[in-house]
């Protein structure tokens, strides 16, 4: 009587990498040992980035606030004191939102602030 492997299971499990894998160039779309590397790697950078993210979008803002400020005649970090200082409870996606879409709010907001 022959051994069973369990086929079902491992072929789902190879199907699933290559599913991953659907996009890739050359090897890394059709060869498994090459899919699962190119996919553990995928993983791997889309969890680092998943943080990366935040620090880039937080990076943006500040700089779209710090030209909108700037407009006004004021320096980020002036104006971010100023904010918190007069209790205004925007956050800095908000305010740069203000200051790329809505100037004129934006300007209220630094008046408001002065």
């Amino acid at each position: 009587m022959p051994r069973a492997k369990n086929r079902v299971a491992s072929r789902a499990r190879r199907k699933k990498i290559l599913n991953l894998a659907k996009g890739s160039f050359g090897r890394r779309k059709n060869v498994y040992t090459v899919a699962k590397n190119s996919v553990e790697k995928g993983l791997t950078y889309a969890y680092r980035d998943r943080k990366t993210k935040k620090r880039n979008f937080r990076s943006l803002w500040i700089t779209r606030i710090n030209a909108g400020a700037r407009l006004h005649g004021m320096s980020y970090s002036v104006f971010m004191g100023k904010v918190s200082k007069s209790q205004i409870d925007l956050n800095r996606k908000v305010l740069a939102d203000l200051a790329m879409n809505h100037p004129e709010a934006f300007k209220a907001v630094v008046d408001a602030v002065k």
